[in-house]
């Protein structure tokens, strides 16, 4: 049944409010990345002095610029590890947006329901993407002690992770902070069996970028499914 909450998730990636969410993510995601290299870049120009003198070579006044320049590649190198988490973290802002949406074509019997504060919204997505980067970080451990399986426990590891932030993402909007922990623990083994499904095309590059849009579509899914309510293909 799993697989039906994904692919009735993929049918509906066509959604204005899907590519909303998405385009808002990256956008907003490119654009943090490039205004942290430009503040390197100058800070790395401002503190470095303009000519260093060093024994037997003399006076050097290209330093500062090598070192400002350098700064380009290297923000191009962390940003193939931090796009992925720093664009869940920025569509993490909007993802009601796509869990109404899934509501309004697949269950339009449902009453509607008020948004999350901004505030909530804003604490889960940081909270979420420090847990994300911090347990991936920890991980790099694992994956150098167990490198041929370094694959399962990736997804198994971020599996868990995104069963449990976008299910409780959903479930909150309908029955509560509380309630939606006491279902996550209740329905645990589906939810992090669904969050691995989620977490294996996180290893491919572009189409990782739809996961988060995915997940909260997906976990929409799930949620009705376990609560008993009836979606309409």
């Amino acid at each position: 049944m799993m697989f039906r909450d994904f692919s009735l998730a993929v049918k509906q990636l066509g959604d204005p409010r899907f590519r909303k969410v998405l385009l808002l993510g990256v956008g907003l995601t490119l654009g943090l990345l490039f205004g942290l290299t430009l503040v390197f870049m100058y800070g790395v120009a401002w503190l470095v002095p303009e000519s260093v003198t060093l024994p037997l070579v003399g006076q050097i006044t290209w330093v500062g610029d090598v070192l400002s320049w350098a700064m380009i590649p290297l923000m191009m190198g962390l940003s193939v590890f931090l796009m992925v988490p720093v664009a869940a973290a920025f569509m993490g802002l909007f993802l009601e947006e796509v869990a109404e949406a899934v509501e309004e074509r697949h269950y339009p019997h449902l009453p509607a329901v008020d948004r999350i504060p901004l505030a909530e919204t804003i604490r889960d997505a940081l909270g979420f993407l420090g847990v994300l980067v911090l347990a991936n970080g920890v991980a790099l451990v694992l994956y150098l002690l167990f490198a041929p399986l370094a694959p399962v426990i990736f997804w198994l590891l971020n599996g868990f992770l995104l069963g449990r932030e976008y299910f409780q993402l959903v479930a909150m909007r309908r029955v509560g902070r509380q309630q939606a922990a006491v279902l996550r623990r209740e329905f645990a083994p589906q939810i992090w069996l669904s969050g691995a499904l989620m977490a294996v095309p996180l290893s491919i590059p572009v189409v990782n970028l739809l996961i988060p849009v995915l997940g909260a579509a997906t976990f929409t899914h799930l949620f009705h499914r376990l609560t008993g309510a009836q979606a309409k293909a």
